[in-house]
């Protein structure tokens, strides 16, 4: 049969929990000699949070337009609820209940947050014109489904990008979609986001709704989905209930390494402390902070999300002035509020906003990987293209950095090697301290392995490390020390040995820590 959005009718109900509302089967995708996709498969059933996992180039991408009607597959078959179907475009798949919400929702920003969801298929009133009133009841009607407050009538411009996803969902079921798609939905989204969106992906779900969740983050597959497809290098490997997994198999099957090898810690005995906090304050935080990290030592800040943490390296590196307290590397008292000056003392910052805080995305590669090197690469006065191109090549060439020419502009790079380029821009500075801000944050499986290896590198080479990380599993993998933040002041202190997921939630949420 084949779909035009004139003919959902066609499709009939799921016929019973065996019979998945959409399959793909046997699927191939090659564009000119590059094989996208070789033999993937994926069930969908009605009332189940499905994860799709794999590094970056296994095909999930793909999978998903080919799913949407964006591509056509060049062999194998697209099921709904058992039938072979072929889609014409996105209208035919969506008129067959599939929905896609993209990690960058793509709203209108000057049309009101009902016009977005509406868009194309307004309400009319007396001689066909539009009823707004009527437009924005259903909205809200929509949103309290979803058990969240938005005002239909304001405009999409300058909603956060949680408020936009819930916007697109909205759409979604609206119409009915009975397949939601959800590609990395929480990597730009802070902690409270993620909750309420999880509360909605799950309560979709508990109404009958399939929900495909793509996401490079292993705390939030197992915390919502019931089952796990993993693709590698285009091909299906394998599905599992999420229950009779565990994550070292994952991604064991993901990259073919094991789970020790994406946490490469190397044990060094460390030397004095370097950086040495002392009763810092700031505004935000609401106590004082202090702790040292010593030369060799990868100390990591956990804790919940607005605990602090960025608000401490933000000041002990200068971004933010601090209200009281001091900054010490090897010794020497750091000035507030002066980048300039730690850099000078050998510290280094990479912030968690890459795309903002880390790189000029219009600039070459070569211009973001040396641009706080210049004046050190200039000789009288004058900086050549050869010695900027030749620092730029060995410091991208140490991190395995991947792209076309060190002319290409840093925002054509994918995630990882954007990531990749900040690390080289710090690092060619050759620094006693390097603080690290969420360092792995929306890149795939392999780059994060690649990234913790260089950090425990670098400990190894005696750099004192200071990480801050949301990932439970990135802390307790990387981590000689865990310093537990909670409500802007240290809640407390664990070893390498004591520190489990346990004890730092405990620690986190104003528990005592167990013996």
């Amino acid at each position: 049969m084949r779909l035009g959005a004139s003919l959902a009718a066609e499709i009939q109900p799921d016929p019973g929990p065996a019979v998945p509302v959409a399959a793909l089967r046997g699927v191939a995708k090659r564009f000119g000699a590059v094989k996208a996709l070789t033999d993937a498969h994926l069930e969908l059933h009605g009332g189940e949070t499905h994860a799709l996992v794999g590094e970056n180039g296994a095909g999930k991408s793909t999978l998903i337009k080919i799913l949407a009607g964006l591509y056509r597959p060049d062999a194998g078959s697209i099921e709904i609820d058992g039938r072979r179907v072929e889609f014409d475009g996105t209208a035919a798949a969506a008129a067959a209940g599939i929905a896609v919400i993209y990690q960058e929702p793509a709203l209108f920003g000057d049309l009101t947050v009902a016009e977005n969801i509406f868009i194309g298929r307004q309400p009319r009133g007396r001689f066909g014109m539009i009823d707004r009133a009527e437009m924005n009841r259903r909205a809200a009607a929509l949103f309290e489904r979803l058990g969240v407050a938005l005002d239909p009538d304001r405009p999409a411009k300058g909603l956060s990008i949680a408020d936009q996803q819930l916007i697109e969902i909205a759409g979604a079921i609206s119409v009915d979609a009975r397949v939601l798609v959800m590609d990395e939905p929480t990597a730009a989204l802070s902690g409270v986001e993620a909750e309420r969106l999880f509360g909605v992906v799950e309560g979709l779900r508990e109404a009958g709704t399939a929900v495909l969740f793509i996401s490079h983050r292993f705390d939030e597959v197992e915390a919502l989905c019931q089952r796990v497809t993993v693709m590698r290098d285009g091909a299906h490997v394998s599905t599992d209930p999420m229950d009779a997994v565990t994550v070292d198999e994952l991604i064991g099957r993901m990259v073919g390494r094991s789970f020790e090898a994406m946490f490469p810690h190397r044990s060094t005995e460390p030397g004095p402390a370097v950086l040495e906090v002392d009763r810092l304050r700031r505004g935000g935080l609401a106590g004082e902070v202090s702790f040292s990290v010593r030369a060799g030592e990868i100390v990591a800040l956990a804790g919940l999300v607005g605990a602090g943490r960025s608000e401490v390296v933000q000041a002990v590196f200068g971004i933010e002035p601090r209200d009281s307290g001091t900054v010490r590397v090897d010794g020497r008292r750091l000035p507030s509020g002066r980048p300039q000056a730690a850099m000078a003392a050998g510290v280094a910052l990479v912030p968690e906003d890459r795309r903002q805080q880390g790189l000029l995305l219009d600039l070459s590669i070569m211009r973001n990987a040396t641009l706080v090197r210049r004046k050190s690469l200039a000789r009288f006065g004058f900086l050549t293209g050869r010695a900027e191109r030749r620092e730029a090549a060995e410091w991208t060439a140490r991190l395995r950095t991947r792209y076309g020419s060190l002319h290409d502009a840093a925002g054509t790079l994918s995630g990882g090697n954007q990531q990749k380029v900040v690390l080289a821009k710090w690092l060619s500075t050759d620094p006693k301290v390097l603080i690290v801000d969420e360092p792995t944050r929306g890149i795939d499986v392999a780059t994060k392995a690649e990234v913790h290896r260089l950090l425990s590198d670098l400990a190894a080479d005696g750099v004192a490390v200071l990480m801050v990380s949301s990932e439970l599993l990135e802390v307790l993998g990387m981590a000689d020390r865990v310093l537990v933040m909670r409500e802007g002041s240290i809640a407390g202190e664990l070893d390498r040995d004591r520190a489990t997921e346990e004890s730092v939630m405990r620690l986190a949420t104003g528990q005592e820590a167990p013996a």
